[in-house]
């Protein structure tokens, strides 16, 4: 009775090794298949990230060599356009203190609130666009404008547009 005992006991743990070996290498290799799965879906939308960030920023003066040349091969002194865009982005903000609102919006000020740029993104060596708004109305305006070579920037706007309310 007690070899029997024994041996049964030997052989239902031998039986629960096996299944547990078994039950672990399965989730082993279905782990390994989900991981990879799951690797293959993230790069692929990084992948289609990078290309929707690349399309977005095709027109802009960081991606635009030609664009920098421009500036580059200035005969009297070359501008460095990576310090260019933060100072005509300031020179331009600056307008927004003006009490009646920034003149390069293109529009009058409509009721008690002034229009001022909210953003604004060079597009080149020539052009701007930006987003205005007085709080009720927005809208959008190209800008073109031009480095002194004394250090400020002069501007001009091309159009601006007023969305309805």
């Amino acid at each position: 009775m007690k070899k029997s005992l024994l041996l049964y006991l030997f052989i239902i743990a031998l039986l629960m090794n096996v299944f547990t070996y078994m039950y672990f290498s399965k989730k082993s290799a279905s782990d390994q298949t989900f991981k990879q799965t799951t690797e293959k879906k993230l790069n692929d939308s990084v992948i289609v990230l990078y290309n929707k960030y690349t399309d977005a920023n095709y027109f802009s003066l960081e991606n635009n060599q030609n664009a920098q040349n421009y500036f580059a091969m200035n005969a009297e002194t070359p501008i460095d356009y990576a310090k260019l865009i933060p100072l005509v982005n300031e020179k331009l903000m600056a307008f927004n203190d003006d009490p009646k609102g920034n003149p390069y919006t293109g529009q009058p000020q409509m009721g008690a609130k002034k229009f001022i740029i909210n953003k604004a993104k060079i597009l080149n060596h020539r052009w701007i666009i930006a987003d205005f708004s007085d709080g009720e109305y927005w809208g959008e305006v190209l800008i073109k404008y031009f480095p002194n070579n004394d250090g400020s920037v002069s501007f001009e706007v091309i159009q601006s547009l007023l969305y309805q309310k």
